[in-house]
């Protein structure tokens, strides 16, 4: 709990066990933070937003997540050495959120192209993009990336039924379905494979899964 904070949610944790999420204040303004050594805690405000949230820590302590702009225009980030931001635009996109980064400094996330359509993306150090569209999805969204540059997300499909996948070499699509599920959502993955996500069973009810190849 981020002191003073009427909410705080974490969500993403890297292997030296810093961990970023966000927190709501008594204003109900919207903050990153970075929690270092379970007792030294950042926030973390992109200059002029008028929201933020970090979604993902790598190794070397670099930071990616989203914010919001005075237009109310959404941006992803990546903060480097605590002070530097970065604005993550792919181009042509209204809107951009970042979710994951690995140690190689690849960033995955999503974003809106001009139509409105969700697509997701893996950028390359740094100025390469790449659109990640599982074939014959209405929306793909990327959330996780391993150091192997393994990407998991979900999709929806023609029929409106959300999947969860993950992505090989860039080039290799593999569903994920929890059995009996009807809804199925990948967030992470690390660096043996294992794939952890939540799905929704046939009463409606959420639950979380682990997936080991």
């Amino acid at each position: 709990d981020v002191p003073g904070a009427t909410s705080t949610e974490a969500s993403g944790i890297n292997p030296r066990g810093q961990i970023v999420g966000h927190f709501l204040d008594a204003s109900g303004a919207d903050h990153g933070f970075s929690l270092l050594r379970l007792t030294t805690l950042i926030t973390i405000d992109v200059p002029g937003a008028t929201s933020t949230e970090a979604s993902g820590i790598n190794p070397r302590g670099q930071i990616v997540g989203h914010f919001l702009d005075a237009s109310g225009a959404d941006h992803g980030f990546m903060l480097l050495r605590r002070s530097t931001f970065i604005t993550i635009d792919v181009p042509g996109a209204t809107s951009t959120e970042a979710s994951g980064i690995n140690a190689r400094g690849w960033v995955v996330g999503d974003f809106l192209d001009a139509s409105g359509a969700e697509h997701g993306f893996v950028l390359l150090r740094g100025s390469t993009f790449i659109t990640i569209d599982v074939p014959g999805a209405t929306s793909t969204e990327a959330s996780g990336i391993n150091p192997e540059g393994q990407i998991v997300g979900d999709y929806t499909d023609a029929a409106g039924t959300l999947h969860g996948f993950v992505l090989l070499r860039l080039t290799t699509f593999i569903t994920i379905d929890v059995p009996g599920a009807t809804s199925t959502e990948a967030s992470g993955i690390n660096p043996e494979g294992q794939i952890v996500g939540d799905y929704t069973d046939a009463a409606g009810t959420l639950h979380g899964f682990v997936a080991v190849p």
